[in-house]
């Protein structure tokens, strides 16, 4: 390997590592190692502008309009409505009717919106039936990412990588080649979680034989004022005749913190209580005058609190408070919306909230009014706005069905190309029909066209086209080439099926720590040089790199719908871990025995 490709080497192992800490946005880091490249003579500026017209990057751009546009019709909320359990049934056959149509919608929509929708529903959905949550806003953030690996649209990576191939002289992939493994992968994911999954979740353990305790999943923190009727009163089993239908968690008692449960435990004059309730817990507490709803004295007087609400908002990227403390932002007087506790990696975090920073993916339970959702339940900054699920848009059922109809004009139109009449001069691919659906998206008026703008993630968008210019430099300094000789020596072994599994799992390791794009952009070059090496087809090598881009099911950091489920479903690290590390596994046997009896070599 040249001297250029050590430099791009030490380059790289800078940018996986500041894309791991999350040092800037993904975008920027990427965007400031191009100029670095193109400062010391790896790539030509045309080569750092390319990813910025490349089709693939700007379909993904286009198809964002057009998931909006399914959100804004409202359609994936009736769905949802439609297609949950309304009675309790086998746990089994719960995961595959809750799973399935989710994976099913993730192929063709963007995942994030699927989540940011169904999230709160599934949440409430569970609590109707008297189940843990827990046990199923993991298994809906993996059905979306298992059913966006069936097809081109279903996850931008795929279109990344399809890109690559045209950008190198391959034909790309069809719209549903990616399915003969992808397809496979989502039904071992509902056997996966419905066998073996469903006992390493948090959350209630013995449901599937005995009948459930009342479930509790939304907590509130209380106050008792010195002249309180629970002053004096004892607790059986966490519980007090006069706080009804709640379970006390937790009391903080002079920086002590007693369990509830604790035998002849006694509620004291200013006992801080946490207290486990249902959602309709803040309208009961409102009416209690034997307590006080911890938050109330940090909003104004104007704010009537017959009006109050509680909502949970997950941060994402683009708040601009990331990084500050909760005083230095200073939260209320830009929302109207007081913070009573903030959902980290699995704690509850209640003290010392002013001085606390606020970092992506903090799940946020605000005091606040209806106002909030109206003012920003469409923003970008916060990815969930109600943990309830009941805000609904009223908008048209002729609307719903045109959104509908738009984006099944353009999978059969994206399906359908190599048998379409060619006109002069029209390439009819899914470029060309994606884009046609995102303007009667917005001619149509279902997406505003004052708002078109909003719907697009500007910075996966640079992080895609900057994906090129970093996989382009692979191949210009050697590096590329000499990392595919390593592995072929490594695999030499085990033949291109070797070299498939080390690039599968060098892939599969990148996207846990580091953005999916950047993982498939990385892998890309190495894949096509160890084909040439070996003088094999590449395609195998680029159908696993779609896959195990997409297979990040062990850490939250990994995909963004992880993230937003660990924020609403309270869960630690360590439970993706010990649910996705075994499936992890499970996934790259399936991909490694079935890629090559699709693909050959």
């Amino acid at each position: 390997m040249t001297s250029q490709g050590f430099f791009v080497l030490a380059i790289l192992i800078i940018t996986i590592a500041a894309l791991a800490k999350e040092v800037m946005r993904p975008g920027l880091i990427l965007f400031s190692a191009l100029i670095f490249l193109m400062t010391f003579g790896i790539l030509k500026s045309d080569e750092v502008l390319a990813g910025f017209s490349n089709k693939g990057m700007i379909t993904v751009a286009i198809l964002f309009v057009v998931s909006e546009g399914i959100t804004q019709s409202g359609a994936l909320n009736r769905l949802a409505t439609a297609f949950l359990p309304r009675r309790r049934g086998n746990i089994r056959s719960l995961f595959f009717r809750v799973m399935f149509p989710i994976s099913f919608m993730s192929a063709f929509l963007n995942n994030t919106p699927i989540v940011i929708i169904f999230a709160p529903i599934v949440k409430k959905w569970a609590e109707n039936l008297n189940l843990s949550s827990q046990k199923f806003l993991i298994p809906l953030s993996y059905a979306t990412i298992l059913g966006g690996v069936c097809t081109l649209i279903g996850t931008s990576t795929n279109l990344v990588v399809h890109g690559l191939m045209l950008n190198n002289g391959y034909k790309g992939f069809s719209m549903f080649e990616l399915g003969m493994v992808g397809v496979p992968l989502a039904f071992a994911g509902y056997i996966y979680m419905s066998y073996i999954g469903v006992h390493l979740l948090p959350g209630e353990k013995n449901f599937i034989r005995k009948p459930l305790a009342d479930q509790k999943d939304y907590y509130y923190e209380l106050i008792v004022p010195e002249d309180s009727l629970l002053v004096g009163q004892s607790l059986k089993n966490g519980r007090s005749k006069d706080l009804k239908g709640f379970d006390i968690i937790l009391i903080e008692r002079d920086g002590a913190k007693l369990e509830g449960k604790t035998h002849g435990l006694t509620i004291e004059a200013n006992d801080h209580l946490l207290v486990a309730g249902k959602s309709n817990g803040l309208d009961i507490i409102k009416n209690l005058t034997s307590v006080r709803l911890r938050g109330l004295d940090l909003l104004k007087d104007e704010i009537n609190t017959n009006d109050l609400k509680q909502y949970e908002a997950v941060l994402a990227p683009r708040f601009p408070g990331i990084g500050k403390t909760i005083f230095e932002f200073n939260f209320f007087d830009h929302y109207q919306a007081a913070i009573v506790a903030v959902h980290r990696n699995g704690e509850r975090i209640t003290s010392n909230l002013r001085s606390l920073k606020l970092k992506e993916g903090d799940n946020l339970v605000l005091l606040t009014t209806d106002r909030f959702i109206k003012n920003w339940g469409d923003s970008k900054i916060f990815y969930l706005t109600t943990y309830i699920g009941d805000h609904d848009k009223s908008v048209g059922r002729g609307k719903r069905w045109m959104a509908l109809s738009i984006l099944a004009f353009m999978i059969a139109g994206a399906t359908a190309t190599d048998y379409l009449p060619k006109f002069e001069n029209v390439q009819a691919d899914m470029f060309f029909f994606s884009a046609v659906a995102a303007m009667l998206m917005v001619w149509l008026k279902i997406v505003p066209h004052q708002k078109y703008t909003k719907a697009i993630s500007w910075d996966l968008l640079i992080t895609i086209a900057c994906s090129f210019g970093i996989s382009k430099a692979m191949q210009n300094s050697g590096l590329a080439g000499g990392i595919a000789h390593t592995a072929i020596d490594f695999a030499k072994n085990w033949g291109p099926i070797g070299v498939l599994a080390c690039i599968y799992l060098i892939t599969n390791i990148f996207t846990e720590v580091i953005t999916n794009n950047a993982a498939a952009a990385i892998s890309f070059p190495i894949a096509m040089a160890a084909a040439t090496q070996m003088g094999v087809s590449p395609k195998p090598f680029f159908v696993a790199i779609c896959i195990a881009a997409s297979m990040s099911f062990s850490t939250p950091i990994g995909y963004q719908t992880n993230l937003i489920v660990q924020g609403i479903g309270n869960y630690k690290f360590k439970d993706f871990v010990k649910v996705g590390l075994p499936f992890n596994l499970i996934a790259f046997l399936i991909s490694i025995s079935l890629i090559p009896f699709f693909w050959k070599f």
